[in-house]
């Protein structure tokens, strides 16, 4: 295991912008742990999440784990105005059920899909009361709440379990995270300090996050061994909120991990899209790598991810950027600093070139393993002249960082894009990784 939140150690991504009508650069990435964590990271000796996988479906090491009884594991999502009108997000529905309990279940719409963070987020206000849903606690009874820390602000509220269901698939009394419960509403300055609060179904722009990323939890073993301001805390009636140490059962995990079968990793599939753009556009979740006839891996190269960061190495025009990521929950590519000229304020940090540049990039892996991009980048602003269009394939921006190129949601049209959690066996070797 190893210390992780699914925003590389010195990775931001722009500051959130909002071109007109549908443009906004809100990613989803959780920020990382301070820097301390880093050398936690390094001083836990013989973890380690694993890595490996080979350069296509038949790389060496991997092995095919048994075949479970086949259960639907295919859903839909897509990518629409939303609730806050901004383009290239992509989402889903979720059914959140009271623990143990068949029929005492919700299903609840517009939830985006983040393969860059880990973990099941929901947004009070959209939870019914009817469902009632136990508090997670400590050894001494103390509610444990989560400041969940986001490039573009922060999400505070309480772990609390619940049976997810995802198309035929259910992780049982998972913890969940539940933005801006009111029974929870004291913000510490250590959380509220890192940036706007969240909180809301407007100011979040979802009805909550599914975090479909490479770790099994979204702290893990860092938040085990000490404490970190502004990441999980224990809120004692008499003391107030305080930063707290908490069991990797207590964070909030990766709920696909959690299935009784189809376990190891999920495939965002989507359709290709024409230049100009669309108005919405539909494809599938598919739970599983490797487990059942419908999630094969023929034909796919695999990248290593770094297993501590879930970090990938690209090179754009002779720029090596080591701090790289895939990641639906960046609506858009988000590379260097003054390549293309950038729009107008308050837009700047979205490219408008002339002209539509064609373009091409080399991922790269732990393992050497490589694979080559072609994307294009188009002007922001004439994509969105066309107030009714959400989903775009050449939407960019500058990176704050020159370390990073994300691959945000337009990586996802046109492919198949497989993310493999650590530790998990998949027919390609041992998450983490992904693969297209």
């Amino acid at each position: 295991m190893s210390a992780r939140a699914a925003w590389p150690l010195g990775a931001l991504a722009p500051p959130p912008r909002r071109l007109p009508a549908t443009v906004s650069s809100t990613p989803r990435r959780l920020l990382a742990l301070v820097a301390a964590a880093a050398a936690l990271v390094a001083s836990l000796a013989g973890c380690g999440g694993g890595g490996g996988g080979g350069q296509s479906s038949s790389g060496s090491g991997g092995t095919t784990p048994p075949t479970p009884t086949p259960v639907q594991n295919t859903q839909p999502v897509i990518v629409d105005q939303g609730l806050g009108g901004f383009a290239n997000l992509l989402f889903t529905s979720v059914t959140i059920c009271a623990p143990g309990a068949s029929t005492n279940c919700q299903t609840i719409d517009h939830i985006q899909i983040d393969t860059g963070s880990t973990g099941l987020r929901i947004i009070s206000s959209v939870l019914s009361p009817a469902l009632a849903l136990r508090q997670q606690t400590d050894a001494s009874g103390n509610p444990i709440v989560e400041c969940a820390q986001f490039v573009d602000g922060f999400a505070w509220g309480p772990v609390k379990i619940a049976d997810v269901r995802l198309a035929g698939e259910v992780a049982s009394s998972v913890p969940i995270q539940v933005i801006g419960d009111p029974a929870l509403a004291t913000i510490p300055a250590a959380c509220s300090n890192v940036g706007p609060p969240e909180n809301t179904v407007d100011a979040f722009g979802a009805n909550g996050l599914l975090g479909v990323g490479f770790f099994l939890q979204d702290c893990g073993d860092a938040c085990v061994q000490s404490t970190f301001p502004g990441i999980y805390y224990i809120c004692p009636a008499s003391s107030g909120c305080q930063p707290a140490r908490v069991t990797l059962a207590q964070q909030v995990p990766h709920p696909v991990s959690m299935f009784a079968s189809d376990n190891n990793g999920t495939i965002i599939t989507m359709p290709l899209i024409p230049a100009t753009g669309q108005a919405t556009a539909s494809g599938t979740m598919t739970f599983g790598i490797g487990t059942q006839s419908n999630n094969g891996m023929s034909n796919v190269t695999v990248i290593p991810a770094d297993p501590n960061t879930g970090n990938i190495t690209a090179v754009f025009n002779n720029h090596t950027y080591p701090t790289s990521y895939i990641d639906s929950g960046s609506n858009g590519f988000f590379f260097g600093n003054g390549i293309f000229p950038v729009c107008s304020p308050p837009d700047a940090d979205f490219y408008c070139p002339a002209t539509t540049q064609s373009l091409t990039a080399t991922i790269r892996g732990g393992n050497g393993a490589s694979a080559t991009v072609n994307f294009s980048v188009a002007n922001a602003e004439t994509l969105t002249m066309n107030a009714n269009f959400y989903a775009f394939s050449n939407l960019a921006g500058e990176a704050s960082d020159t370390t990073t190129f994300a691959f945000g949601m337009p990586f996802f049209y046109g492919r198949s894009v497989f993310t493999a959690i650590e530790a998990q066996t998949t027919p390609a070797g041992t998450g983490p990784f992904n693969a297209f």
